[in-house]
């Protein structure tokens, strides 16, 4: 090629950030958590990494689970009582592991299915400590089309919950 100037280190640094954003960006999980018990789970951040849970119970009971998140040093970030759904969204101001519970210990007889979201900006700097224009860009476009997802899922599972509802008052007026 004439007269252009080798880009390779900008299209691999442009390339291995979307890689990474795509690999850290989501991880969706459907779980079910039995009466009296508390399903945790972790993730490792570092200082400025922002990550969140969203949940949403789709079925057992009064349809209501307990959420909490731990920082490192085991200091209580949310505590969110006896709800169907939830968000979370924090960054992260210390180095370490983040652990997040959902708890179904104040249910004695009814186990919950449990739809969760997990998912995070991870900060890489370059030797100086910047972030690329088209890094931010990118993490912001990655951030929305997250969110845009979380709330097809969210709508996806409130569709079957009042399906399921619904047929069974045809199935008892039949």
């Amino acid at each position: 090629m004439v007269g252009s100037t080798p880009k390779t280190p900008v299209m691999l640094t442009v390339i291995l950030l979307l890689l990474g954003v795509i690999i850290q960006s989501c991880s969706a999980h459907r779980i079910d958590i039995e009466p009296g018990k508390k399903e945790c789970f972790f993730e490792d951040l570092h200082h400025e990494d922002q990550m969140t849970v969203t949940y949403q119970v789709g079925g057992g009971g009064n349809m209501d689970i307990d959420f909490f998140l731990h920082d490192p040093t085991d200091e209580i970030l949310s505590s969110i009582h006896r709800k169907p759904t939830g968000t979370f969204a924090f960054t992260a101001k210390k180095d370490g592991r983040y652990t997040y519970c959902f708890s179904n210990e104040m249910s004695t007889l009814s186990p919950k299915v449990l739809s969760f979201n997990v998912h995070g900006i991870l900060y890489v700097e370059d030797e100086q400590g910047h972030i690329a224009p088209v890094e931010s860009e990118i993490r912001q476009l990655a951030a929305g089309l997250q969110g845009i997802k979380d709330e097809q899922e969210y709508i996806v599972v409130r569709e079957r919950v009042h399906r399921d509802t619904a047929e069974s008052t045809v199935s008892r007026i039949l």
